[in-house]
């Protein structure tokens, strides 16, 4: 049997015909040639590269619905139409605001840049969180907080694992750094279900009493992740190794000498501010038909906030983890995913729940039963699949059938 190299190119008279689209005579002619048995594995790898530019595309090419989204506001086009286009919108600049924190991260060093990430990894999510707890959307601010754990365990992780397992056979990754990953979520799972349990099991509980319940929760859940911070930066950087790699310059085929050139650290500090500056005020736009929208079209809070906010959200993590999965760079992949999980529960809800006090919203961390029980199978599965440290398409698929069937549960489960 005849291996072949994947650092090998198609000629440039093939790319051409892909880059430009050519797809008739030209493409036939491709297949007929460089199309053969021994030569799919290439064809193959050029056709990820192609299709891995797609997040450099939509952070451009999205960027028309901003000021569409602006328009449709202001002019009453309608709450649905302002729905999409801010929802699409918000979609690239997700995308600058998580490419601008890389950026910044690597002219800073590994430990100014990690907290960069830690603060501003899941940034879109805190921000239209928080737009959400403004406007009193409390249901649908515990809904994306739960389903953004879910769509990182099961989605994210799942694509990345189906679509890196069909190009290699089996992956591998640090397991260490699952194991301490799913534990930490494990007592995110507990901190999650101790104020639900409390409720259910007693015979009338004050409301305040859940509120300083999670307020302690909160606090807690923020030491571990500063601890968490100090482990993965720190005494156990070792452990993090895993190699970033710059996705674009492996794309565009820039040279080793071009690749490591630092950015500009000014640029990208303008890029980041903007960035949020720009996705608080489109957060304001979605937040405030989202309710509107999502009942008219006959959702509920809970399938909105579980399923629809985590993928406007959390698009840019999408592209990179599977990205990097296709490069394959399983350990980074899986920290993609697991981190922003470990992210939201750790840091961002508990955030909330403080900013809920500060605004006098009365967030807490009571969820929806339904929700934890959700929550708690994403973190079991995601934890025994990555226990042994190797991944296949099959358990990509394995977690993607977890996620559609949660996902069908909460569109059906009544509003109560």
């Amino acid at each position: 049997m005849v291996h072949y190299s994947s650092d090998k190119k198609l000629p440039k008279s093939i790319q051409a015909i892909a880059l430009t689209g050519i797809v008739s005579q030209e493409l036939n002619y491709v297949k007929s040639i460089w199309l053969l048995p021994r030569q799919f594995k290439l064809a193959f790898s050029y056709i990820i590269r192609v299709l891995m530019s797609i997040k450099k595309i939509l952070s451009i090419a999205l960027l028309i619905f901003i000021p569409i989204s602006i328009a449709a506001e202001y002019l009453h086009w309608g709450s649905l139409t302002v729905c999409i286009t801010s929802a699409l919108g918000i979609i690239p600049l997700a995308i600058w605001l998580s490419t601008a924190t890389e950026e910044v991260a690597i002219v800073t060093g590994p430990s100014i840049g990690g907290l960069l990430n830690a603060i501003f990894g899941n940034a879109t999510e805190l921000i239209i969180a928080i737009v959400a707890l403004k406007a009193g959307l409390i249901d649908i601010v515990k809904a994306s907080i739960t389903g953004t754990i879910i769509s990182n365990l099961l989605l994210v992780m799942g694509l990345s694992m189906l679509l890196g397992g069909i190009r290699y056979k089996e992956q591998e990754f640090k397991p260490i750094i699952a194991r301490v990953n799913g534990s930490t979520m494990t007592l995110a799972v507990i901190a999650i279900l101790l104020p639900t349990m409390v409720i259910y099991i007693s015979n009338g509980v004050e409301p305040s009493a859940i509120q300083n319940l999670s307020l302690i929760t909160a606090i807690v859940l923020i030491a571990v992740y500063a601890l968490t911070l100090l482990f993965s930066l720190k005494t156990h950087s070792y452990l993090y190794d895993v190699g970033l790699v710059e996705l674009e310059s492996e794309i565009s085929g820039n040279t080793t000498e071009e690749s490591t050139h630092k950015p500009n650290l000014w640029l990208w500090v303008g890029v980041l501010v903007i960035s949020t500056i720009a996705v608080a005020f489109e957060s304001e736009i979605f937040v405030g038909v989202v309710e509107e929208t999502t009942k008219g079209l006959g959702l509920t809070p809970l399938f909105t906030g579980v399923i629809l906010l985590p993928i406007v959200g959390g698009a840019a993590e999408y592209v990179t983890a599977v990205g990097v999965a296709l490069k394959n760079n399983m350990d980074l992949s899986v920290s993609v995913a697991m981190g922003s999980s470990l992210l939201v529960a750790l840091l961002v809800a508990p955030i909330l729940v403080i900013i809920g006090l500060v605004i006098h919203q009365p967030m807490d961390l009571n969820f929806n039963p339904f929700e934890v029980v959700a929550v708690a199978i994403a973190v079991t599965i995601a934890n025994l699949i990555s226990l042994d440290g190797r991944s296949n398409w099959l358990e990509g698929v394995l977690l993607l059938a977890t996620y559609i069937v949660l996902g069908a549960a909460f569109y059906f489960h009544p509003i109560t």
